[in-house]
């Protein structure tokens, strides 16, 4: 493992606007008689939110399918048998570099073990996101439940036409995740100068996560996401030493530029 020096942060701030109804499966511990079948993680407030793991989780998926990393011979087991991610030895591979990659040996999909020597840390945090202030106000008292919409739904037997009828929990469309005082934030730390450059895939997994969908039940509809009012900031390791570090206005680097879309459009003039 090489020796890692942080160059500095690049923060990513902005919001989550929900399109289409949202379904992230929360914890179904105990019986509620006469509850919804399928609910939605809630915060300790009981109103919903983002995972950060739901998000990264996504990105890395189809990030590990864009760039052809989604086979038998590039996936190995986490969980044995149950689930299996990309992982290589590989120093330049831009999804072990973002997300990371462990030591130790894993069963790989056909058997045989894979011996990571490029042990490196995860480049990127993403932080758990949390209902906009906004959509409290829009949503209070017009909904099924306090904060969130129920969808009913049938599984229709093909053979016998039998119905049989569930219900989901989602967070309803125009719902806003993210605002001024609580941002949807990832943070990707800087160790060289290929980081700078891998941050474009960064984007890049955000881009294919709004042509994609977030959560569960998407082919059905459910999860389409877009990122809106998207801020970059720089900060450099002697910023933290001087205590110079800041979020405001002035030190935005993506000024101009506020979709995923321009911001990979302009992404060489933004990191310059």
């Amino acid at each position: 493992m090489e020796e890692l020096r942080l160059q500095g942060k690049y923060i990513i701030q902005g919001k989550i606007k929900v399109l289409t109804g949202l379904h992230i499966g929360g914890p179904t511990t105990g019986l509620n008689i006469g509850g919804v079948d399928n609910i939605v993680i809630k915060d300790a407030e009981g109103k919903p939110y983002i995972p950060g793991s739901s998000l990264k989780g996504k990105m890395r998926s189809l990030l590990e399918k864009s760039e052809g990393l989604a086979g038998d011979e590039q996936r190995v087991w986490v969980v044995k048998d149950k689930v299996s991610i990309h992982m290589c030895d590989d120093s330049k591979c831009k999804v072990c570099n973002i997300f990371g990659r462990t030591s130790g040996e894993h069963i790989t999909v056909k058997g045989e073990r894979l011996t990571i020597h490029n042990v490196t840390p995860s480049r990127l945090i993403v932080r758990d996101v949390f209902l906009s202030s906004e959509s409290i106000e829009k949503f209070e008292g017009k909904l099924d439940l306090e904060w969130t919409e129920v969808k009913w739904e049938n599984t229709i037997d093909r053979v016998t036409s039998q119905a049989n009828p569930r219900q989901t929990e989602r967070v309803p469309a125009g719902a806003i995740f993210g605002d001024d005082e609580e941002p949807f934030e990832m943070i990707y730390n800087v160790f060289d100068d290929a980081d700078k450059e891998n941050l474009r895939w960064v984007f890049k997994a955000l881009k294919l996560l709004e042509e994609d969908y977030l959560g569960g039940s998407g082919t059905r509809g459910y999860g389409k996401i877009r990122f809106e009012n998207l801020k970059v900031f720089w900060n450099s390791s002697e910023d933290y030493k001087k205590g110079t570090v800041e979020l405001t206005d002035a030190r935005r680097i993506n000024k101009g530029y506020k979709t995923v879309e321009d911001i990979l459009k302009h992404f060489d003039e933004i990191i310059r």
